[in-house]
Protein backbone atom coordinates (compact mmCIF):
# COMPACT_ATOMS: atom_id res chain seq x y z
CA UNK A 1 0.00 0.00 0.00
CA UNK A 2 3.24 2.45 0.77
CA UNK A 3 4.85 1.89 -3.15
CA UNK A 4 1.28 2.34 -4.26
CA UNK A 5 1.07 5.89 -2.57
CA UNK A 6 4.66 6.75 -3.81
CA UNK A 7 3.31 5.87 -7.30
CA UNK A 8 -0.32 7.86 -6.96
CA UNK A 9 2.36 10.59 -5.63
CA UNK A 10 4.60 10.22 -8.54
CA UNK A 11 1.88 10.98 -10.86
CA UNK A 12 0.63 13.39 -9.07
CA UNK A 13 3.44 15.20 -9.23
CA UNK A 14 3.66 15.08 -12.60
CA UNK A 15 0.73 16.05 -13.66
CA UNK A 16 0.93 19.09 -11.60
CA UNK A 17 4.17 19.83 -14.06
CA UNK A 18 2.36 18.79 -17.34
CA UNK A 19 -1.14 19.35 -16.47
CA UNK A 20 -1.78 17.44 -19.54
CA UNK A 21 -5.21 15.86 -17.91
CA UNK A 22 -6.04 18.72 -16.07
CA UNK A 23 -5.97 20.84 -19.07
CA UNK A 24 -7.33 18.79 -21.12
CA UNK A 25 -10.56 18.25 -18.67
CA UNK A 26 -11.28 21.66 -17.50
CA UNK A 27 -11.04 22.93 -21.49
CA UNK A 28 -13.45 20.24 -22.09
CA UNK A 29 -15.83 21.03 -19.67
CA UNK A 30 -15.70 24.38 -20.32
CA UNK A 31 -16.50 23.79 -23.77
CA UNK A 32 -19.32 21.42 -23.60
CA UNK A 33 -21.20 23.48 -20.38
CA UNK A 34 -20.69 26.66 -23.06
CA UNK A 35 -22.19 25.01 -25.74
CA UNK A 36 -25.25 23.57 -23.90
CA UNK A 37 -26.12 26.84 -22.83
CA UNK A 38 -25.83 28.46 -26.14
CA UNK A 39 -27.75 25.49 -27.38
CA UNK A 40 -30.66 26.17 -25.20
CA UNK A 41 -30.64 29.77 -24.87
CA UNK A 42 -33.69 31.59 -23.49
CA UNK A 43 -35.67 27.88 -23.52
CA UNK A 44 -36.29 26.37 -20.22
CA UNK A 45 -35.00 22.69 -19.74
CA UNK A 46 -36.62 20.53 -17.80
CA UNK A 47 -34.67 18.77 -14.43
CA UNK A 48 -34.81 15.54 -15.87
CA UNK A 49 -32.85 16.40 -18.82
CA UNK A 50 -30.50 18.77 -17.09
CA UNK A 51 -29.66 16.24 -14.75
CA UNK A 52 -29.51 13.86 -17.26
CA UNK A 53 -26.72 15.88 -19.31
CA UNK A 54 -24.85 16.45 -16.45
CA UNK A 55 -23.99 12.65 -16.35
CA UNK A 56 -23.15 12.73 -20.06
CA UNK A 57 -20.61 15.74 -19.39
CA UNK A 58 -19.11 13.09 -16.92
CA UNK A 59 -19.15 10.60 -19.20
CA UNK A 60 -17.12 12.06 -21.98
CA UNK A 61 -15.08 14.36 -19.66
CA UNK A 62 -13.81 11.16 -18.07
CA UNK A 63 -12.92 9.70 -21.54
CA UNK A 64 -10.99 12.84 -22.71
CA UNK A 65 -8.74 13.05 -19.62
CA UNK A 66 -8.76 9.71 -18.36
CA UNK A 67 -7.01 7.72 -21.31
CA UNK A 68 -3.71 8.08 -20.64
CA UNK A 69 -2.76 7.04 -17.09
CA UNK A 70 -0.91 3.93 -18.49
CA UNK A 71 0.13 5.28 -22.07
CA UNK A 72 2.49 7.86 -20.60
CA UNK A 73 4.10 5.70 -18.87
CA UNK A 74 4.68 3.40 -21.86
CA UNK A 75 5.80 6.38 -24.01
CA UNK A 76 8.47 7.38 -21.67
CA UNK A 77 9.54 3.49 -21.51
CA UNK A 78 9.13 3.55 -17.63
CA UNK A 79 6.22 0.81 -17.09
CA UNK A 80 9.35 -1.83 -17.39
CA UNK A 81 10.86 0.18 -14.33
CA UNK A 82 7.60 -0.21 -12.60
CA UNK A 83 7.01 -3.92 -13.51
CA UNK A 84 10.00 -4.40 -11.52
CA UNK A 85 10.12 -2.18 -8.49
CA UNK A 86 6.38 -2.74 -7.94
CA UNK A 87 3.63 -6.21 -8.16
CA UNK A 88 0.93 -5.32 -10.41
CA UNK A 89 -1.41 -4.69 -7.79
CA UNK A 90 0.27 -1.80 -6.34
CA UNK A 91 0.66 -0.36 -9.86
CA UNK A 92 -2.87 -0.76 -10.75
CA UNK A 93 -4.14 0.73 -7.04
CA UNK A 94 -1.68 3.51 -7.43
CA UNK A 95 -3.00 4.66 -10.98
CA UNK A 96 -6.33 3.97 -9.88
CA UNK A 97 -5.65 6.42 -6.78
CA UNK A 98 -4.58 8.73 -9.02
CA UNK A 99 -8.12 8.38 -11.15
CA UNK A 100 -9.83 8.42 -8.53
CA UNK A 101 -8.35 12.00 -7.23
CA UNK A 102 -8.64 13.20 -10.42
CA UNK A 103 -12.25 12.03 -11.21
CA UNK A 104 -13.16 13.12 -7.72
CA UNK A 105 -12.16 16.91 -8.64
CA UNK A 106 -13.67 17.18 -12.01
CA UNK A 107 -16.77 15.68 -11.35
CA UNK A 108 -17.36 17.99 -8.40
CA UNK A 109 -16.28 21.13 -10.31
CA UNK A 110 -19.12 20.00 -12.65
CA UNK A 111 -21.84 19.53 -10.59
CA UNK A 112 -21.20 22.60 -8.76
CA UNK A 113 -20.62 24.93 -12.54
CA UNK A 114 -23.68 22.98 -13.11
CA UNK A 115 -25.85 23.95 -9.87
CA UNK A 116 -24.86 27.38 -10.65
CA UNK A 117 -25.45 28.12 -14.47
CA UNK A 118 -28.58 25.50 -14.25
CA UNK A 119 -31.33 27.10 -12.72
CA UNK A 120 -33.37 23.59 -13.72
CA UNK A 121 -31.17 21.31 -11.69
CA UNK A 122 -32.42 21.29 -8.64
CA UNK A 123 -31.33 18.07 -6.51
CA UNK A 124 -34.61 17.45 -3.31
CA UNK A 125 -32.43 14.83 -1.79
CA UNK A 126 -29.37 15.89 -1.56
CA UNK A 127 -27.89 12.79 0.62
CA UNK A 128 -28.98 10.64 -2.13
CA UNK A 129 -27.73 12.61 -4.77
CA UNK A 130 -24.06 12.55 -3.17
CA UNK A 131 -24.51 8.87 -2.15
CA UNK A 132 -25.20 7.86 -5.66
CA UNK A 133 -22.39 10.70 -6.86
CA UNK A 134 -19.70 8.84 -4.62
CA UNK A 135 -20.46 4.93 -5.67
CA UNK A 136 -20.36 6.50 -9.52
CA UNK A 137 -17.42 8.28 -9.52
CA UNK A 138 -15.72 5.43 -7.90
CA UNK A 139 -17.28 3.15 -10.83
CA UNK A 140 -15.99 5.49 -13.27
CA UNK A 141 -12.31 5.27 -11.91
CA UNK A 142 -11.99 1.98 -11.39
CA UNK A 143 -13.16 1.31 -15.10
CA UNK A 144 -11.05 3.95 -16.55
CA UNK A 145 -7.94 2.51 -15.10
CA UNK A 146 -8.36 -1.01 -16.23
CA UNK A 147 -9.70 0.32 -19.82
CA UNK A 148 -6.74 2.66 -20.38
CA UNK A 149 -4.08 -0.39 -19.21
CA UNK A 150 -5.60 -2.32 -21.92
CA UNK A 151 -5.13 -0.03 -24.76
CA UNK A 152 -1.63 1.54 -23.46
CA UNK A 153 -0.04 -1.01 -25.30
CA UNK A 154 -2.47 -0.76 -28.74
CA UNK A 155 -1.51 1.20 -31.84
CA UNK A 156 -4.39 2.90 -32.17
CA UNK A 157 -4.49 4.11 -28.24
CA UNK A 158 -7.03 7.58 -28.81
CA UNK A 159 -9.62 5.69 -30.82
CA UNK A 160 -9.78 2.29 -29.00
CA UNK A 161 -10.57 4.07 -25.37
CA UNK A 162 -13.78 5.07 -26.36
CA UNK A 163 -14.89 2.37 -28.18
CA UNK A 164 -14.19 0.22 -25.03
CA UNK A 165 -15.00 2.65 -22.42
CA UNK A 166 -18.85 3.26 -23.85
CA UNK A 167 -20.23 -0.45 -23.25
CA UNK A 168 -18.21 -0.54 -19.77
CA UNK A 169 -19.42 2.84 -18.59
CA UNK A 170 -23.08 2.87 -20.17
CA UNK A 171 -24.41 0.26 -17.70
CA UNK A 172 -22.97 2.95 -14.74
CA UNK A 173 -24.28 5.48 -16.45
CA UNK A 174 -27.59 4.43 -16.72
CA UNK A 175 -28.54 3.58 -13.19
CA UNK A 176 -27.00 6.77 -12.15
CA UNK A 177 -29.44 8.61 -14.52
CA UNK A 178 -32.22 7.03 -12.71
CA UNK A 179 -31.05 7.63 -9.48
CA UNK A 180 -30.61 11.28 -10.45
CA UNK A 181 -34.19 10.83 -11.49
CA UNK A 182 -34.76 9.99 -7.79
CA UNK A 183 -33.22 12.37 -5.85
CA UNK A 184 -34.66 14.91 -8.36
CA UNK A 185 -38.15 13.46 -7.64
CA UNK A 186 -37.32 13.80 -3.59
CA UNK A 187 -37.40 9.59 -3.06
CA UNK A 188 -35.85 8.49 -0.35
CA UNK A 189 -32.62 6.47 0.17
CA UNK A 190 -34.77 3.33 1.09
CA UNK A 191 -37.19 4.11 -2.09
CA UNK A 192 -33.97 3.62 -3.47
CA UNK A 193 -31.80 0.66 -2.40
CA UNK A 194 -32.54 -1.30 -5.57
CA UNK A 195 -30.03 0.71 -8.10
CA UNK A 196 -27.84 1.67 -5.15
CA UNK A 197 -27.22 -2.14 -4.59
CA UNK A 198 -26.64 -2.14 -8.66
CA UNK A 199 -23.85 0.83 -8.23
CA UNK A 200 -22.34 -1.24 -5.28
CA UNK A 201 -22.69 -4.52 -7.01
CA UNK A 202 -20.76 -2.82 -10.49
CA UNK A 203 -18.12 -1.57 -8.35
CA UNK A 204 -17.42 -4.50 -6.89
CA UNK A 205 -17.75 -6.42 -9.93
CA UNK A 206 -15.36 -4.34 -11.91
CA UNK A 207 -12.93 -4.11 -8.75
CA UNK A 208 -12.88 -7.65 -8.76
CA UNK A 209 -12.09 -8.27 -12.36
CA UNK A 210 -9.39 -5.40 -12.58
CA UNK A 211 -6.93 -7.14 -10.12
CA UNK A 212 -7.73 -10.33 -11.75
CA UNK A 213 -6.94 -9.22 -15.24
CA UNK A 214 -4.26 -6.65 -14.59
CA UNK A 215 -1.70 -9.23 -14.03
CA UNK A 216 -2.41 -10.50 -17.19
CA UNK A 217 -2.83 -6.86 -19.02
CA UNK A 218 0.60 -5.97 -17.50
CA UNK A 219 2.46 -8.55 -18.89
CA UNK A 220 4.21 -7.94 -22.22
Amino acid sequence: MIKSFYLFKKDWQSELRTRYAINALAMFILVTISVILFSVGQEKMSEYLTGGLLWVVIFFSAMSGLSRTFVSEEERGTMLTLQLIASSDTIFTGKMLFNLVLVFLMNTVIAILYSMLFNTFIINNMALFVLAFIIGNIGIAVSSTVIAAIIAKANTKGTLYPVLSFPILLPLILVLLQLTKFSIDGKSIDESYAELMVLVSYDVIMLTASYLLFEFINKD
